[in-house]
């Protein structure tokens, strides 16, 4: 099993590329499904070839946005699989098992710095941080129910507390995303206050449910991935909508 997975892996990398050696070119079944598996985030350009409109625009993206793998399929017969029917440049992504089009027919203009802005707005992964452009992404993505993370990035238990949470976001794929917002940036004061916290308090966790514009603190105690999980659970349960709300009386930064 893992030896199938290694090789499926190291398919990616022997993949044939195009001949300015840019861009990955995906030529197989077993190529495309490695290569979306490869990271938390992926964008495959299902474009007929490098002279079609999108292939050059997405070699130039991929060089501004390296966080991101990017590669092209070529070969119509496997666009199926993926409901595309026309030139087509598709972000995938794990967090909420999703995928984003641009079809290049609808388009009236596609250009680099839009490919780049379409990535990065689009770029969620099991722990997204939270800024002005991630913030597009996360409410307008289709699971409306956030697991939010306050901490102050360079505060010793940051980087121990986003591993915990990454290791069990894959655990709520489609049910929740799960966003840090770091208390160091004063353009979180209002995030922060909106839970009735303020920088003191961190670092939390809370859910914020988009449906019912309805949020809860997990209590104050050990961030466990246990008592995550199960805070988790709770919602998914039911259990929430009798726990009062947070940020009723909300606290204000001195």
């Amino acid at each position: 099993m893992l030896f199938s997975i290694f090789q499926a892996f190291l398919m990616t990398f022997a993949i044939a590329r195009g001949e300015d050696h840019s861009i990955l070119k995906l030529n197989d079944t077993k190529a495309v499904e490695a290569f979306v598996d490869s990271a938390e985030v992926v964008i495959i350009g299902f474009l007929e070839g490098e002279e079609s409109h999108g292939y050059k625009e997405l070699v130039a993206a991929s060089k501004k946005v390296d966080s991101v793998p990017a590669a092209v399929c070529t070969e119509k017969e496997l666009w199926a699989a993926y409901s595309v029917s026309s030139d087509t440049i598709t972000l995938f992504r794990k967090a909420d098992d999703q995928k984003k089009n641009l079809v290049l027919s609808e388009l009236q203009k596609l250009d680099v710095d839009g490919l780049v802005n379409f990535i990065a707005t689009n770029e969620i992964r099991y722990v997204t941080e939270y800024n002005q452009v991630t913030a597009v992404g996360l409410f307008n993505a289709e699971v409306r129910t956030h697991l939010v993370i306050f901490a102050n990035r360079g505060s010793e238990e940051n980087p121990q507390l986003k591993e915990k949470l990454a290791t069990l976001a894959p655990e709520f794929t489609g049910k929740f995303l799960f966003v840090l917002i770091n208390g160091a940036l004063k353009s979180n004061f209002k995030a922060i206050n909106y839970f009735g916290l303020t920088t003191k308090d961190l670092p939390r966790v809370g859910i914020y449910d988009g449906d019912s514009d309805m949020k809860w603190l997990l209590p104050e105690g050990e961030i466990s991935t246990e008592r995550v999980r199960e805070f988790c659970q709770s919602f998914l349960r039911g259990d929430l909508k009798n726990v009062k709300q947070a940020g009723h009386e909300p606290k204000s930064e001195l």
